[in-house]
């Protein structure tokens, strides 16, 4: 059974064409890895699932329901996170509050009853924090949640971002270059972050990686992307032979691939 649905999928950035015609499906608790080179469409496609930009045709379908036209504010409480290429951390929140802001689309207090705050908010609250403090430990940040975010190291923030995305426990979660900039250590974490998120067998994962290591260690099935079209799709096994994908995107990587 398939949790998000892209079919036919076109985009447009005025007279430029982003994405062409493009289609996939992510299974549930699956890890699909989006790749191909720079300005092939995959940023411009997560901005399309999530709600970011409008398609010109083509449908997103997310656990049964046509997201289309869903705006990107009422992605989260759908079921659907994400992160993003550049760090969006607040520099000056700790590491607990940066999490719980992440927590936001599941929050029933509302503004009256952040004001005011009866007993039900008060309750609330406390249990936004231990979600939120649950999802540090995840990533291994516990021991910072009471550090700015602006006293953190990049990668340090890498796995905060990481945190807040998964704090609400989302159906789907897209993840836009994660391994970015990320040190041997962090790298290895990621991995094993992402591989408990399968074994739970709640969250699918949309992984966008130019770290080929990765995405071919890592993701159950792949879809490439070339100048807005898909070039090819499969299991890592059957990409990394694709033709397409060696003369389009991977060329002389590929010998990194198969190590």
């Amino acid at each position: 059974m398939s949790i998000l649905k892209v079919d036919d999928l076109t985009v447009n950035y005025g007279a430029l064409r982003a994405l062409s015609g493009v289609s996939l499906e992510i299974g549930a608790s699956e890890i699909h890895g989006l790749i191909g080179p720079n300005g092939s469409g995959k940023t411009t496609l997560c901005n399309a699932i999530t709600g970011f930009l409008r398609q010109k045709s083509g449908e997103v379908v997310f656990n049964g329901q046509n997201i289309s036209s869903t705006k990107a504010y009422n992605m989260a409480g759908l079921g659907i996170s994400r992160t993003f290429q550049d760090l969006q951390v607040f520099s000056e929140m700790t590491g607990l509050e940066n999490v719980m802001v992440g927590y936001h689309g599941k929050s029933r207090s509302g503004v009256i009853g952040g004001v005011f705050r009866p007993p039900r908010v008060v309750r609330e609250d406390s249990e936004i924090r231990d979600k939120a403090y649950e999802a540090l430990e995840s990533v291994r940040l516990a021991h910072l949640a009471n550090r700015p975010a602006n006293r953190m190291s990049f990668g340090q923030q890498r796995m905060l971002e990481l945190a807040r995305a998964l704090v609400s426990d989302p159906l789907l979660v897209l993840l836009d270059e994660p391994a970015a900039g990320l040190s041997p250590v962090m790298y290895e974490r990621l991995t094993e972050i992402l591989d408990n998120l399968r074994a739970r067998g709640k969250t699918s994962i949309l992984l966008i990686e130019h770290v080929i290591r990765l995405v071919m260690s890592i993701s159950d099935r792949i879809t490439v992307l070339d100048h807005g079209e898909k070039i090819a799709e499969g299991t890592p096994e059957v990409v990394r032979r694709d033709p397409n994908v060696i003369e389009a995107y991977l060329g002389k990587a590929m010998k990194y691939v198969d190590t």
